[in-house]
Formats: structure tokens, C-alpha cells, sequence
């Protein structure tokens, strides 16, 4: 079977291509940010501490990291489409589990199913959008793959915040949109091109942990270094940013929290955009000192309570988490042999959810003891360090050119 990048032919018929799985991706992906607006709402309905919201969040991470380590080679055998379809079932049950909503059990078993997704998504999908692009659409479809990744994740707080601040639904109209936007990815990747050759029936899964051939572990080090300082910046926006802006800044309009947060994404997307023309070699480096710098104004935002510092932050932040984030991916997958392409992908995503979560718990714990402000200037010297040492690490040793 040929695949291309808009359609292909396939049984007298033409069959969606790349940017079709790039749509379901995205909105796989913003069914994972949905709740981001909407802690402050479940704080005042159920009860929790700062500390609670961010272990609440570390939890769908943990499902990510836990589901990428046992199947996030499944889809090389399996095929992926069927993992796709897995994914969305997950989302779905996910959406519903919120919809059910009655205390913690049920919102920690929703953010469990949504990592499930997240983590089968970011392997297969990312490969399947990667897969169905021509040879000389591949430029193309890695931008759509990692800007499907990082929009998704955007348009989810930016929707539900929205939904929730003008709707009298606040806690449920979010949800069942998703659950409307899932039954219509349900219906693209039904119809999608299976790119895996000789896909095998449900083969038993062999966890693979972080398992990444020879020929990758050197590009691959310094990539995933910069993915875990440029995650844990995600990760401070839509686990701790919402509290500070409502607690700190006086900020309650959820639909404005929902578009601060969103604007770290839409600056990462933006940054996306540019790696190609500055090129891998110069993206790295130079991706980690914009994320150094948007520390910087984050910190500021901390100290001064500015919004519109914190929102200069963010798009600061997520532009240089952009540019390193697709130049990493980018050396990754192209270095990765494409029979181990989705677990090496897998791989990758487990340091990136480990830098979103791991920093973000320990600002949680922080803020119980010294208070969110300063826990949050803590975080930020930390991560500032380690983008620092990333963009050194990438700009002495510079990854070939793409």
C-alpha cells in the first residue's frame, strides 16, 4: 500500500493521509489538558490542597511514563491503527469518569485513563503522521506531528476554560464535547492507512522499559536532556500556573487562565515552526536559551505579580520548548531504525513526561511548606539550570545537521 501526504489510493478510493492523523493526535491530546482550568472548581467542590492538585496531575504522568515502558513498542507490531483506537477508547473513558465525578477516587481515575492515552498516542500517532508523508513531504509531516502534540495539549484548557467560565455547565460541557471530538477521530482512523508491514494479531507485549538501539543512544542523550527541562516548563503551566494566577494574581475568569495557559503552547507550536529553517544543529542550543530566558520572566512574574509577565514568560518559555522540542524529536525519529521507530519514540516521550511531572510534584510539596511564590522561584532556578546545561551540552557537542 502507498501512502501520501493529503490521501491515498486504496481500494478504488481515496483515504485520509498524514494531516488526518495529525488531527486525531491533536485531539487526542487535548482531552489530557481539559481539567487544566477546572482544579480551582474541584478544589472548592471536593476539598484538596495545592499539594493534592499537583499529585492529581503527577498521576496522569505516571501513566504516560508506566504505559510508554510496558507497550510503547506496541504499536511496531501490532499495527497503528489498532493502538490509535485504543487510545481514544481510553479518552473516552476518561471524559466519562469526570463526567461521573463525585470526589478524588473517580478524578484520579480519570487523569489514569488519560495518561493511558497520552502514552499510547505519543508513540503510535507520532509515527503513524510521520509514516504517511511522502519522502518529500517528511519536513511537513514532522512539524504536523510534533504541532498536533503541543496544539492539543494547547487547545484543551483554552477550550474547557472557555466552556466553563460562559457555560451553566462548567464541570460538564467540556467533557462532552470531547467525547464528541473522540467519536470523530474514532471515525478518521478507522479510515486511515495502516503503515506497520505485516501487522501481527494482538502479539503478546514485551515491555521494552527505555530501550534505545546503539546506533541512537548519542543523538538521543541530548535530546532527551532538552525535552525534560522543555517538559517541566509544560508542566508548571497546566499543574501550578491556573493556582498562582487565581491565588497570587487575583485572576478567576477561567476562560483567561485557560488562554494563559494555552499561549505556552501556541509559543511552542510557533518555535516548532522555525527549527526547520534555523536547523537541528542551531535549534538545541538555541531552543534552551529562550526556555532560560522565559524561566527568567517567570521568576519576574513570581516577584513582581505581573500577568502580563507571567503571560511573556509563557510565550518566551514556549517558544524556546518548541524549538529544541521538534529539533529533538526530529534527530530522534530519523536516527531511530524504522522497525524500532516506535518504541525509540516511546523512549523519548518517557524522559519528556518524567520532566513534567517529577519537578511539578515537588513544587506541590514545596508550596505547603514554603508557599507557592517561593516554591515556584525554586522550581524555576532549578529548571533554569538544566536548560543551561542542556544548550551547553548541545551547542560543544552539536548533533549532525538535518
Amino acid at each position: 500500500m502507498i501512502v501520501g501526504e493529503g490521501a491515498v489510493k486504496a481500494g478504488g478510493g481515496r483515504r485520509p493521509g498524514y494531516l488526518a492523523a495529525a488531527v486525531v493526535f491533536a485531539i487526542g491530546m487535548a482531552g489530557t489538558t481539559l481539567p487544566t482550568p477546572l482544579y480551582g472548581l474541584y478544589q472548592q467542590q471536593i476539598g484538596f490542597s495545592e499539594l493534592m492538585v499537583t499529585v492529581v496531575f503527577a498521576a496522569y504522568a505516571l501513566s504516560v511514563i508506566t504505559v510508554l515502558m510496558l507497550v510503547g513498542n506496541y504499536s511496531d507490531k501490532v499495527g497503528r491503527r489498532p493502538v490509535l483506537l485504543c487510545a481514544m477508547a481510553l479518552s473516552a473513558a476518561s471524559a466519562g469518569c469526570f463526567l461521573l465525578e463525585s470526589g478524588l477516587p473517580l478524578l484520579f481515575a480519570g487523569r489514569l485513563l488519560s495518561g493511558g492515552a497520552a502514552g499510547l498516542l505519543s508513540g503510535a500517532a507520532t509515527a503513524a503522521v510521520l509514516e504517511l508523508a511522502r519522502p518529500g513531504q517528511k519536513a511537513r509531516a514532522g512539524f504536523a506531528a510534533t504541532a498536533a502534540n503541543m496544539g492539543g495539549l494547547g487547545c484543551g484548557p483554552l477550550l474547557s476554560g472557555f466552556l466553563a467560565e460562559y457555560s451553566p455547565w462548567p464541570l460538564m460541557l467540556p467533557f462532552w464535547v470531547h467525547l464528541g471530538l473522540v467519536t470523530v477521530a474514532c471515525g478518521i482512523t478507522w479510515c486511515l492507512p495502516e503503515t506497520v508491514p505485516r501487522p501481527q494479531r494482538w502479539p503478546r507485549p514485551a515491555p521494552q522499559g527505555i530501550a534505545v538501539p546503539a546506533e541512537v543512544k548519542g543523538v538521543f542523550a541530548r535530546a532527551s536532556l532538552a525535552a525534560f527541562a522543555g517538559f517541566a516548563l509544560l508542566g508548571l503551566f497546566t499543574a501550578v500556573a491556573p493556582s498562582f494566577a487565581t491565588q497570587t494574581l487575583g485572576v478567576d475568569n477561567l476562560a483567561v487562565i485557560g488562554a494563559v495557559v494555552f499561549s505556552v503552547f501556541l509559543a511552542s507550536t510557533a518555535g516548532q515552526s522555525l527549527t526547520r529553517r534555523i536547523g537541528s544543529r542551531l535549534a538545541l542550543p538555541l531552543g534552551c536559551g529562550a526556555l532560560v530566558a522565559g524561566l527568567l520572566l517567570v521568576a519576574s512574574s513570581l516577584i513582581a505579580e505581573s500577568l502580563p509577565l507571567l503571560v511573556l514568560g509563557a510565550l518566551c518559555g514556549g517558544m524556546g520548548q518548541g524549538l529544541s522540542f521538534r529539533a529533538a524529536l526530529t534527530l530522534v525519529s530519523d536516527a531511530a531504525p524504522a522497525i524500532h521507530r516506535g518504541g525509540t519514540i516511546s523512549a523519548f516521550f518517557v524522559v519528556a513526561y518524567t520532566g513534567i511531572s517529577v519537578p511539578v510534584v515537588g513544587v506541590g510539596a514545596l508550596a505547603t511548606w514554603l508557599g507557592l511564590r517561593e516554591a515556584g522561584l525554586v522550581f524555576t532556578g532549578c529548571v533554569m539550570l538544566l536548560a543551561g546545561a542542556a544548550g551547553t551540552y548541545s551547542a560543544l557537542k552539536p548533533p549532525p545537521q538535518t
